[in-house]
């Protein structure tokens, strides 16, 4: 092969070259998935209605308008909704997350801090502690439940999963069972609605410093007329009734029964909570800043769900395959605590 030959190769070589490039841009499609999904095929994939979801992008639309992908291309107020409740609602990698609605990774983790951010923002108008009439309806709902009078709510605390923080004494986000989490205290109403959540404590925190150092004991403190049916890891008090460890009496017996069915509301909110948004069981990998606004930007959006579900008169509780996180505890009782909780059995359940 003389120097003609081999030049005539190379110069078939550069021309394939300039024909087809060695990395070829690949541009992910966009679908609308109001056009594409049936509302049950919606329902399956995002765990929301569309209306729901609709109501989401409707209420943050204008705070999330101006952002862009990695090519500078802009992602509309709907995809970057539809993202990141597809993202919590599923639990899956981001990876798949991205690449379903034709966004890169590092764009849809931008994208979720915004969102979770501006949906956090909205709490105060979709997490409210019933006040006036409105709690005297709360009471007497509860009340219909099993008897028990002046209660107001249902506390509890559960964990939920989230990546090492970093930073100093990671350690203590470590909690009883062995894995980084946030303890988030949550109080619902007798409809299993969110009225109260703390979802700043590190994993190793108990119930009870929570409760000791959230504005809600000291409300209640203050007042001192309202009281919250809980579990056993909180300390017994003038505004927490807490169930008997060892009943004696038939009065006894008959308020540990109605303490238990009254406090079931809060347990089954967890249930139906977490299986709705799927991300508690997998965790939440974001930094801790971002994962402490996505918890309460998911209890915003479950109290949507649940609005409207009361509203159309269906509150049953979907199926969860989640078993309810009871926590053992312990007792916390105290000499007027348990002083107030006798002449509370003895008032109601005699």
């Amino acid at each position: 092969m003389d120097l003609i030959d081999i030049n005539d190769e190379l110069r078939e070589v550069a021309e394939v070259e300039m024909v087809i490039p060695r990395n070829p841009k690949v541009y992910l499609v966009r679908r609308n998935p109001f056009e594409i999904y049936t509302d049950m095929q919606f329902k399956r994939k995002y765990r929301l209605s569309k209306g729901v979801a609709q109501f989401v992008i409707n209420l943050i639309g204008n705070e999330i308008l101006h952002v862009n992908n990695n090519r500078g291309l802009p992602v509309s107020p709907e995809v970057q909704v539809l993202t990141t409740i597809r993202y919590l609602a599923k639990g899956a990698y981001g990876d798949d997350i991205a690449e379903h609605h034709g966004l890169s990774q590092p764009t849809l983790s931008i994208i979720v801090k915004r969102v979770v951010e501006a949906i956090a923002g909205h709490r105060e108008e979709f997490i409210k502690f019933p006040e006036n009439e409105e709690l005297n309806t709360v009471k007497t709902e509860f009340y219909n439940i099993a008897r028990c009078s002046a209660i107001v709510g249902a506390i509890d605390g559960t964990h939920v999963k989230i990546k090492c923080p970093g930073g100093e004494n990671p350690d203590l986000f470590i909690n009883r069972k062995g894995y980084y989490s946030l303890n988030v205290q949550v109080v619902s109403d007798a409809k299993g609605k969110i009225r109260y959540i703390v979802a700043r404590w590190r994993g190793s925190a108990h119930d009870s410093r929570i409760w000791n150092e959230c504005l809600l004991r000291h409300r209640f403190a203050k007042l001192m007329v309202y009281y919250l049916e809980i579990m056993g890891t909180y300390p017994c008090s003038r505004y927490l009734l807490t169930p008997l460890l060892h009943p004696k009496t038939d009065s006894e017996n008959r308020y540990n029964r109605a303490h238990i069915s009254t406090r079931n509301v809060v347990e089954r909110l967890f249930g139906k909570w977490k299986n709705m948004f799927r991300c508690f069981f997998n965790g939440l990998h974001m930094k801790l800043e971002t994962t402490k606004a996505a918890i309460v930007a998911v209890a915003i959006i479950y109290n949507i769900y649940m609005t409207g579900q009361l509203q159309n008169g269906d509150s049953s509780d979907e199926e969860s395959d989640e078993e309810n996180e009871i926590e053992d505890g312990y007792f916390q009782e105290n000499m007027q605590g348990n002083l107030f909780r006798q002449q509370y059995i003895q008032r109601f359940f005699n």
